[in-house]
């Protein structure tokens, strides 16, 4: 299999390993100085946290997440492509044994997660920008058991993505940090 551009693990027990990437436009690797920046601001969650990469692409995140102190992480993703490369990367990471890789579609894993009972402290997702999964996925972890009341769930989105209809969930925007061409939008579970 052919592999697209070589990203790196920044820091942990991981530090300096590459990553490969799946070859094409289907998948975004998120740079290596927006990836430095959002773990500068998600670091205090990560110590044992279960961490779920929604729309995971190279992995590089959820593998970032685990290098960093995370006890496990669950990879959601549906090319096969981007899962053969998940799966090479957790390999030569030696993290594999700290991760589940579910190949469905991120619906069906959030309901396939509830049935296993998994709970995660943080969840980030990437859907395909200016596609408007946001509200869909957010509306189905609001609905779901795989969320604590204290989760931290971080999307990244292109600049142009709206989140006015946070209003209508049991989310709100604590943080945002906008880059040159995407954003990422941290939030948190609150009752109304």
């Amino acid at each position: 299999m052919k592999w697209g551009m070589i990203m790196r693990v920044i820091a942990g027990k991981a530090r300096r390993l590459n990553l490969k990437t799946p070859q094409g436009f289907d998948t975004r690797p998120t740079t290596d100085k927006i990836k430095e920046t959002l773990f500068n601001i998600l670091s205090p969650y990560l110590a044992d946290a279960d961490f779920l990469d929604l729309f995971a692409g190279s992995g590089a995140i959820g593998i970032e997440a685990l290098s960093r102190g995370a006890k496990y992480a669950a990879f959601v993703e549906n090319d096969r492509a981007a899962l053969e490369c998940i799966k090479s990367n957790l390999k030569y990471t030696k993290l594999d044994s700290y991760a589940e890789i579910y190949s469905l579609g991120v619906i069906e894993a959030i309901k396939a997660l509830e049935i296993k009972g998994k709970v995660f402290d943080v969840v980030f997702m990437d859907p395909p920008y200016n596609s408007n999964f946001e509200q869909d996925i957010l509306l189905a972890l609001q609905n779901s058991n795989i969320i604590y009341c204290d989760t931290i769930i971080i999307v990244e989105a292109s600049k142009q993505t709206s989140f006015d209809f946070l209003k209508d969930t049991h989310f709100r925007q604590f943080k945002k940090k906008e880059y040159k061409s995407n954003k990422h939008v941290f939030l948190e579970v609150f009752t109304k």
